[in-house]
């Protein structure tokens, strides 16, 4: 019989935060396939872990692919872990799960931590809808093309940014999406965690005067252009629309959901703008 593939979540920061599950698998497979095995060391000897690793990462992938399906399809258990978070998600895993897929090979994710979850649930920023682009290209040219076909995408956008380019992307992205909410998380889980929140000039602002940005990086941004006179509207009139339809008869569920089609709002959106205001 083959053997199964495990695709671990492991801490993006905290070590506290990995699974008990994603411990006693850890613990009970034949290897660990790993993004870089002196990362990944460090969270095995802190629980005593003692399970043999291999390094898998991006400039190794398609060889080391054909020899983790050779293994398991001998029967040997393997586990596949990232620096941090879950695997495949801008990290190695994509082709080994395609691989096996393709040789019948049992898959079983094993779930936690997420930056970009993580990042999403504490920005206060709509979640009903939203759309995780990874890495924006590095080059200006690049990204700015980018972000021109995300513009009107209705849902938050997600991307993940590596510190010396932040500054230059919040420009970016504020020239080619408009004025928006937008929120930057660094750090998530760590010591030094920041989760700053602002209009994109204001963070444009704030980070073109920081050159000393480090860490992991998620940058969020809303779906809503704003302009004064659309952020007056959505800020302002939600409260009064939902009393108004509440009188006229409307339950509140009726009322909030009218006052978000008149606003141009999701309902969730209009929801949390109600709660806002009425604060």
């Amino acid at each position: 019989m083959p053997g199964t593939l495990y695709l671990v979540s492991t801490p993006i920061g905290n070590l506290a935060d990995i699974t008990h599950r994603a411990l006693q698998v850890l613990q009970d497979v034949d290897l660990i396939a790993c993004e870089d095995t002196r990362h990944t060391h460090k969270l095995l000897s802190h629980y005593g872990i003692t399970t043999k690793t291999i390094s898998y990462h991006e400039h190794n992938e398609r060889q080391r692919t054909a020899q983790l399906i050779d293994m398991l399809q001998q029967g040997s258990d393997v586990a596949v872990v990232s620096d941090a978070g879950t695997p495949a998600i801008s990290d190695p895993g994509y082709r080994l799960v395609r691989a096996a897929i393709e040789n019948d090979i049992t898959l079983v994710p094993v779930p936690g931590p997420s930056a970009l979850i993580s990042a999403l649930v504490a920005a206060g920023l709509p979640t009903d809808e939203f759309f995780f682009a990874g890495f924006l290209p590095s080059r200006s040219n690049a990204r700015r093309t980018r972000l021109s076909e995300l513009r009107s995408v209705p849902g938050t956008l997600i991307f993940y940014e590596a510190p010396h380019r932040l500054a230059a992307t919040l420009k970016d992205t504020y020239e080619i999406l408009g004025e928006r909410e937008a929120v930057v998380a660094r750090e998530l889980t760590k010591v030094h965690e920041e989760i700053k929140r602002g209009r994109l000039s204001e963070l444009v602002a704030h980070y073109s005067n920081d050159e000393n940005i480090r860490g992991e990086i998620v940058l969020l941004i809303d779906r809503n252009v704003l302009s004064d006179a659309t952020e007056t509207a959505t800020h302002q009139s939600v409260a009064a629309l939902v009393d108004q339809f509440e009188q006229a008869g409307m339950d509140h569920r009726a009322a909030l959901k009218k006052a978000a089609r008149e606003l141009g709002l999701s309902r969730a959106e209009a929801y949390r703008r109600l709660i806002s205001e009425r604060k």
